[in-house]
């Protein structure tokens, strides 16, 4: 209950400056700090990405393949964490930067194409399960937080491998990721490139749900958008 008040309180601040100075640019960062100081008061451990940056990315590799969405440091997995007081020397030095979170610490990430998310959310809806906090990616993507899968002592309790997903595997997961040990996904709210964005659409404030409270309905539905994603091309295309 107190991490939803915090949470609560945090987003119904007011955003003007001292002496009532509204000045969007200052608003905009206002609010940008205090999502994501909510976002560690909740567990989730942070750490800074890079943002776009003209046409590219603000590192300094030429044709980065993932502009604006992967993390400042190698280190990212040991820098990650909660601590408000980090978070904030971070948010002051480095005002643009985008921010990841470490999966599989606190929690885990079910990674599903927009569509199939929307679906799945009508269909748990309608089936009175509560889902715990959720992150649109514009354009096409929708992240599911849950409970962390941890390491079990036995893995063969658990699906195939396949369905976990590292940053460097997620060409080759274009429906459901799985991201826990090892993976990472933005943070609320971050710049992408073409005016996209990542942005709540329920906040960290929700408790985490049991992972296999929602993999049902989110698999079904990724399956239903890719079935009709490949109905939609003529025959020997």
């Amino acid at each position: 209950m107190e991490r939803k008040s915090r949470f609560s309180q945090w987003l119904r601040r007011p955003r003007s400056g001292a002496g009532g100075d509204t000045g969007t640019g200052a608003a905009s960062e206002a609010a940008r700090e205090e999502l994501l100081l909510a976002a560690a008061a909740a567990g989730f451990p942070l750490a800074p990405a890079a943002h776009p940056s003209g046409y590219g990315c603000s590192c300094e590799r030429i044709g980065c393949p993932t502009p604006g969405r992967h993390p400042v440091s190698f280190a990212w997995q040991t820098l990650a964490t909660t601590d408000a007081e980090q978070v904030t020397k971070w948010l002051r030095a480095q005002p643009e930067a985008n921010f990841i979170t470490a999966t599989g610490i606190a929690h885990d990430v079910l990674d599903v194409p927009a569509e199939a998310g929307r679906k799945a959310l009508d269909r748990l809806g309608a089936a009175g399960v509560e889902v715990g906090p959720v992150a649109t990616v514009t354009p096409d993507r929708m992240l599911f937080f849950t409970a962390t899968r941890g390491t079990p002592d036995d893995e063969d309790e658990w699906w195939p491998c396949e369905l976990d997903c590292h940053p460097e595997t997620l060409d080759e997961h274009p429906g459901l990721r799985w991201h826990c040990r090892g993976s990472y996904v933005l943070l609320p709210p971050s710049r992408l490139p073409s005016d996209g964005q990542v942005a709540w659409l329920y906040g960290p404030e929700r408790a985490l749900p049991d992972p296999l409270s929602l993999l049902e309905a989110l698999t079904d539905a990724c399956a239903q958008v890719e079935h009709h994603e490949s109905a939609a091309w003529p025959i020997g295309r």
